[in-house]
């Protein structure tokens, strides 16, 4: 009970500083930005980052826009999957918990947009991508942990078979 409780107090820290941070700049935003505005910072970075305040109907990118019923019960599904994977995954694999943690608090961040306004708060545009928000980065960055996670134990499995039978082969 007490490895349980431990598990789930990491998830919801990951979790829950997401989702802080990720409500705050969108609160920040909203108070200082007119819907459409844009600002760039007085900063060397200007040419590639500015922010801009825009309503996101659709997922991440701008994908499946209006599509609000099916984009408010998808978290749902997900933090559901994640509860109760998250304590089965061995504490060794820090890489792949950081990445549920990640995805989760992002997921909910946007969920809680969606339940309280009807849309995201998108506000970051790097280049020429889409714009986004730190919800959307922290699912995309739990996602590529997810990802090198799964190749790092895939590499060790491979690392300790090609090891175990250099051990075993015979002289």
């Amino acid at each position: 009970m007490k490895k349980l409780f431990s598990d789930y107090a990491v998830l919801f820290l990951i979790a829950g500083i997401v989702i802080l941070l990720d409500q705050l700049t969108k609160a920040v935003l909203r108070q200082n930005l007119m819907f459409g505005e844009i600002y760039h910072p007085e900063l060397w970075v200007s040419q590639y980052i500015r922010f801009v305040h825009l309503n996101n109907t659709g997922a991440t990118n701008g994908m499946f826009q209006n599509m609000s019923g099916v984009l408010k019960v998808f978290p749902f599904i997900v933090a559901l999957v994640i509860l109760y994977y998250f304590p089965r995954i061995p504490r060794c694999d820090w890489l792949f918990r950081l990445g549920l943690g990640l995805y989760l608090g992002g997921a909910l961040g946007n969920l809680i947009d969606r339940l309280r306004q009807g849309y995201v708060t998108d506000f970051i545009s790097v280049g020429y991508s889409p714009v986004f928000n730190l919800a959307d980065a922290c699912v995309l960055l739990g996602v590529v942990c997810l990802f090198v996670g799964l190749w790092i134990n895939e590499m060790a499995k491979q690392g300790s078979l090609t090891s175990s039978n250099e051990t075993t082969a015979p002289a």
